[in-house]
């Protein structure tokens, strides 16, 4: 696919959080369907939550079901966000506003073509006239067992992928935007014209035409492209960054000065922050007690190392500036 896009699309172009693409994501990770690399501690922990929504929702099932690796998946079950501050409740409401025309023609060519035949229950589900409703369900049902947990952090890792990304596209263009995002998109430059060409079998030519980009970053899900109406062009890309701000840290990690100065533990803590986190997502992460993870925070923050905002019944964790000077950028 090729998409041509002028200068002025730069204006247009804006990036956005998808709380509802994350949660069909990590649903996909769970179940194989997506490679989870460095994201394997995360599945670990995340599988029998999974495993549950498997054996109480069918719904679940014929939803995963739908999944073609280099061919067309229903937009309508994980349409493209329309702005930076969504919700998940705010995008549920757009699938269970899908009409059920759009829904049943988007899942006719999903399900086209010489592929795996879904399993009879499933094949009722996209036959039901509350087709609609039973997706979005196990939508939902994915997005409170898998993401909202850990969705304070989940979302600061995207803030920060985002407001680099955006900052690097009104600075320097669309190269340096499409530059590293994924192996399958690259850049072509032209005169007033030039392109983002993605490998994919779809082979058309699309042209922005002022409307500009959508770009969404992603924690658990690979590339994606938007380029069929009602939807905006979009892009999903995998944030920067997810397996160490996820992942527990290296243990042949070689002690530095950070080390040395604090502590490793406490070091750790401290680099970990690099994305905000609770008590209880740092000790998940790290492989901490809730008491040890608890004393590094209190002598972190005694130091003015880091500070806490509470959110809801926790405290979310971020270094402040002297804490940022002293872990450095790695």
């Amino acid at each position: 696919m090729r998409i041509e896009v002028t200068p002025a699309d730069v204006a247009a172009s804006r990036y956005a959080i998808s709380p509802l693409g994350e949660a069909v994501s990590a649903l996909r990770l769970c179940a194989g369907q997506n490679a989870a690399t460095a994201l394997m501690p995360w599945v670990t922990r995340a599988r029998p939550a999974y495993e549950r929504l498997r054996r109480e929702s069918p719904a679940v099932g014929a939803l995963l079901a739908l999944l073609r690796h280099g061919g067309y998946n229903a937009d309508f079950t994980q349409p493209p966000p329309d702005g930076a501050g969504r919700e998940f409740a705010d995008e549920l409401a757009v699938v269970r506003a899908t009409p059920l025309a759009q829904a049943r023609s988007e899942l006719a060519r999903n399900l086209a073509g010489p592929r795996s035949t879904p399993p009879a229950y499933a094949r009722a589900i996209y036959r039901s006239p509350d087709v609609v409703d039973l997706l979005a369900d196990a939508i939902e049902a994915a997005w409170v067992a898998l993401v909202e947990p850990d969705w304070p952090r989940l979302r600061a890792i995207l803030e920060r992928d985002l407001l680099h990304r955006a900052g690097r596209l009104v600075a320097y263009g669309w190269g340096a935007a499409v530059a590293d995002l994924d192996p399958r998109l690259r850049w072509v430059p032209g005169g007033a014209v030039g392109a983002i060409e993605v490998s994919h079998a779809d082979s058309r030519v699309c042209r922005l035409d002022g409307r500009g980009m959508l770009f969404v970053p992603t924690v658990f899900g690979t590339m994606i492209t938007y380029a069929d109406p009602p939807w905006p062009f979009a892009v999903v890309y995998r944030a920067s960054g997810v397996a160490e701000l996820l992942g527990p840290p290296d243990p042949a990690r070689p002690e530095d000065a950070l080390d040395r100065l604090v502590g490793r533990g406490r070091a750790a803590v401290l680099r970990a922050l690099a994305v905000p986190a609770t008590t209880s997502q740092l000790v998940v992460q790290l492989g901490l007690s809730l008491g040890g993870a608890g004393d590094h925070l209190a002598v972190l923050r005694d130091a003015g190392l880091i500070a806490g905002t509470r959110t809801g019944r926790s405290v979310l964790y971020r270094r402040t500036p002297l804490g940022e000077a002293l872990a450095g950028p790695g």
